[in-house]
């Protein structure tokens, strides 16, 4: 059984990206780009492309460094502490996971393009209110020796300003994935307005063209290529938000260890010390099971989906609960947008929806345990 602590080397990896992240992305920078309407940051992106992040899950023969799930996770829970703004979850880890699933040149070819910072991808996936790959209705219709998509993706995180998309499709027999510049005719991308202020867009297509060579993995078996994505996102997702977790607990805990009421630091309330102690002992918590998340995506990928599930449930319960006791230790000032405890709540609400809310997650943990 897998060790549930760090290695000697993912401490260095987590030590190494706070250090940057601190000083490239602090959560100020967030409300800078939000305040300019800013909703990507391609310089910073070009940073972790330099760091090797961009390439963590890219093969070192294609210019990655190979550093596996774990260390992606382990990147993305620090990303999560400053609520850093990058395409890292869409590109460097479920773009590129689809990608190696696939073992010709053009797949090694984007994932060379994708290690070096000089491409982004996009997953348009859903189409409803709710994450449900199996119910994609778009429409691949036969064209020739092609296809024409038809039909129209929901919360497409990243799809403003990526430059390709992964775009999952309903062929004849089947769902088969496609891997399309964000610019070929017949697409339009409507950004949209989200509270965390990230990029994320609509995104429509009308009689798409798409070629043999635009199809990753075989026609009418997408889930073999997208399956293993998913769960690599979804994996990456529950660090960052565990990542988010830490850092709003690291604020309130200043906050009560500064704020006086009767001439006493409220962090002396035993009512208050219970309450936070609570929150550190759930994070901990959570923090294990995303660790399990990556070790069993590293070596048993097969057998990962109770375990990205279980992180992705936790991971969603314990952020949604360390921001509602942020906003309430704080106070007043917690419900302001002076105080930037509210970003971590804006965040926390929308990654619990991206790519499986709780009860998405937690019915297929009762599913595999049996009931």
């Amino acid at each position: 059984m897998s060790k549930l602590v760090l290695t000697e080397e993912e401490t260095m990896l987590a030590d190494m990206a706070r250090g940057f992240l601190d000083g490239a992305a602090p959560l100020g920078k967030l409300r800078k780009m939000r305040d300019d309407g800013q909703r990507g940051d391609p310089a910073l992106w070009k940073q972790m492309a330099e760091m090797g992040w961009a390439g963590v899950l890219v093969p070192e023969d294609a210019g990655g460094s190979d550093m596996g799930f774990t260390a992606a996770n382990v990147i993305a829970q620090e990303m999560g502490k400053t609520l850093a703004v990058s395409p890292f979850i869409s590109t460097a880890v479920m773009a590129a996971t689809a990608l190696r699933q696939v073992s010709d040149a053009r797949a090694k070819q984007a994932l060379a393009r994708i290690a070096s910072g000089e491409v982004t991808y996009a997953l348009a996936v859903d189409e409803g209110v709710k994450h449900d790959p199996d119910a994609t209705q778009m429409a691949a219709r036969s064209d020739g020796n092609g296809f024409r998509l038809s039909g129209k993706k929901t919360f497409v995180v990243d799809g403003a300003l990526a430059d390709r998309l992964l775009v999952l499709a309903r062929t004849a027999d089947g769902l088969t994935l496609f891997d399309i510049p964000a610019d070929r005719s017949g697409i339009t991308r409507t950004a949209s307005n989200m509270i965390d202020d990230r990029d994320a867009a609509r995104i429509d297509f009308d009689d798409v063209e798409a070629t043999g060579e635009d199809v990753l993995g075989q026609v009418d078996h997408a889930m073999d290529v997208l399956r293993p994505a998913l769960q690599a996102g979804q994996a990456a997702l529950a660090a960052e938000m565990t990542g988010l977790a830490a850092g709003a607990f690291g604020m309130t805990v200043g906050y009560l260890k500064e704020r006086k009421q009767f001439g006493t630091e409220i962090g002396r309330f035993q009512a208050l010390q219970h309450r936070a102690a609570h929150l550190w002992s759930e994070t901990e918590v959570t923090a294990s099971a995303i660790l399990n998340a990556g070790r069993v995506l590293d070596e048993t990928p097969g057998d990962a989906t109770l375990a990205v599930s279980l992180a992705k449930a936790r991971a969603t319960a314990t952020a949604t609960l360390a921001v509602q006791e942020g906003v309430q230790m704080h106070g007043g000032i917690g419900m302001t947008d002076a105080y930037d405890m509210g970003f971590y709540m804006k965040r926390a609400r929308v990654a619990a929806e991206w790519l499986g809310d709780y009860s998405y997650h937690a019915e297929r943990v009762a599913a595999l345990r049996g009931f």
